[in-house]
């Protein structure tokens, strides 16, 4: 029986650009969606018969007709551009900060994320590379675009990616976890206890929950919105009006501050951090009230703190890297050497930036070493060799299959009122709780063993962590 297949294209002037592939072979249906150029998302599901299947993919058609999409011919339409940075990186004047290490991740990187155990850097050929604070490459993985940010949610690592999907990386193979709008053009995103904030170039803010649903979405008071930062209270959105608070539950706008244009955003339990293109990273309460600004001498591309805010670093257009106290005042000022610093995290007297030039480097904050750097005595940088290849892209559908249900938790998918949702079947759990699973390996009815499944903070529901099998 031959196949037959559907393609269905939405393109609008100022919105939407993505299609929608409907395949009939026998009995299984395969729908692939996503952004126009990108291979998307894929989907197969297995029916009685024939019949079945081309019933269920007329119905499929049918609801996407009726949204706009139209008959198109795959490769006429072209992928739009996707937005980035773009930044004339100048040499920095000032004397060159002690950098311990540096890692070429062969491409400007954006994402970078530390904690006690290592440190990642993502760049925009989507490759993420894991180093040890010692500089010794463990891991890659290879997403299938350009990665725009690392963020954590407790013990989740996600990483925001330009195909418009949010991963995790909490297991061996990146399962997506949250599919954004594929007209969105994500700028940033920011996660908490499972509700995902992103802001994108139009400077649109929205809020999505665990079952990777809108709880809302809003225009947003200005553009190019590249800071988004969220806590248990609000969603924090910096753009080129400056920063607003909205409630994450019901995104209403509880306060807005202006600011010079936000270009990056940083947050503490009390308050958050601003980088504008007015040289200058500006300290708010988390009631909106500003508070202290922190004075570069060029637009600040990125900022963070030390805990609670005691030192506030910002990265600056002139690949510059400056400190200051809480109270605002510059402690110093040294240049990196490799570009620079799009994104920055310190940690243990450590400042890790990823730059234009896509490195990860290792800078050596301690005040010993920095006195020593503005005496112009730093210490010899060593360069990190990049694995021989690079990785191929993560087959992030693809699913372990296993008998043994030994050493993990349970779950089930099952059809709720028109949705896939998994609940959990292991013993001592709540069985009408729904687990946070990624969406593209869901399928009816069938079982999963998971490393482990964690309440949320609030309650409510389970996040599956860690590594994801299929049962017979």
């Amino acid at each position: 029986m031959s196949q037959e297949t559907t393609y269905l294209e939405l393109s609008e002037v100022d919105g939407a650009h993505k299609f929608y592939e409907v395949v009939v072979d026998d009995a299984a249906l395969t729908v692939r969606y996503g952004r126009i150029g990108d291979q998307g998302q894929v989907k197969t599901t297995a029916y009685a018969d024939n019949a079945k299947a081309r019933a269920a993919a007329a119905k499929k058609i049918g609801e996407k007709v009726r949204k706009g999409y139209a008959p198109a011919v795959p490769g006429v339409r072209q992928k739009r551009a996707v937005s980035r940075r773009q930044i004339v990186s100048t040499r920095s004047t000032a004397r060159t900060a002690p950098v311990l290490w540096r890692y070429d991740s062969g491409a400007p990187a954006f994402g970078i994320f530390v904690d006690g155990h290592s440190c990642m850097v993502g760049n925009e050929r989507g490759v993420i590379t894991t180093l040890g604070h010692d500089a010794r490459v463990l891991n890659q993985v290879r997403l299938p675009d350009g990665v725009k940010c690392i963020v954590a949610d407790d013990a989740w690592i996600y990483a925001g990616c330009d195909d418009g999907n949010v991963y995790d990386l909490s297991g061996k193979v990146p399962r997506v976890a949250y599919a954004i709008a594929p007209e969105i053009d994500i700028y940033w995103l920011d996660i908490h206890d499972g509700v995902l904030g992103v802001s994108d170039a139009d400077g649109g803010i929205a809020a999505v929950d665990h079952e990777d649903e809108f709880l809302w979405r809003r225009s947003g008071r200005g553009r190019s919105a590249w800071m988004v930062r969220c806590d248990a209270d609000a969603v924090y959105h910096g753009h080129s009006q400056g920063v607003t608070g909205y409630d994450w539950r019901t995104g209403q706008e509880l306060w807005h501050t202006r600011t010079g244009s936000v270009l990056f955003g940083w947050q503490e339990p009390g308050a958050v951090f601003a980088g504008t293109a007015t040289r200058e990273v500006v300290r708010l309460a988390k009631d909106g009230r500003a508070e202290r600004a922190y004075r570069c001498d060029a637009p600040v591309f990125s900022c963070a703190t030390a805990e609670g805010g005691r030192y506030v670093f910002a990265g600056d257009s002139q690949s510059s890297i400056y400190c200051f106290d809480a109270a605002g005042n510059r402690l110093w000022k040294l240049g990196t050497g490799c570009g620079s610093a799009y994104s920055m995290q310190y940690h243990d007297e450590r400042l890790y930036v990823v730059t234009t030039s896509g490195y990860l480097a290792c800078v050596d904050a301690s005040e010993p070493a920095i006195r020593a750097a503005e005496a112009g005595s730093v210490p010899e940088v060593v360069d990190v060799k990049a694995p021989p290849r690079l990785p191929e892209p993560a087959a992030w559908t693809t699913v372990e299959v296993t008998s043994d249900v030994d050493g993990g938790v349970v779950v089930q998918c099952v059809e709720d009122r028109g949705r896939l949702r998994v609940h959990v079947l292991s013993p001592g759990y709540h069985p009408d709780w729904s687990v946070q699973f990624p969406k593209g390996i869901r399928e009816p009815g069938a079982r999963y063993l998971v490393t482990q499944v964690r309440e949320s903070g609030r309650g409510g529901f389970y996040r599956a962590y860690g590594d994801i099998r299929r049962l017979r």
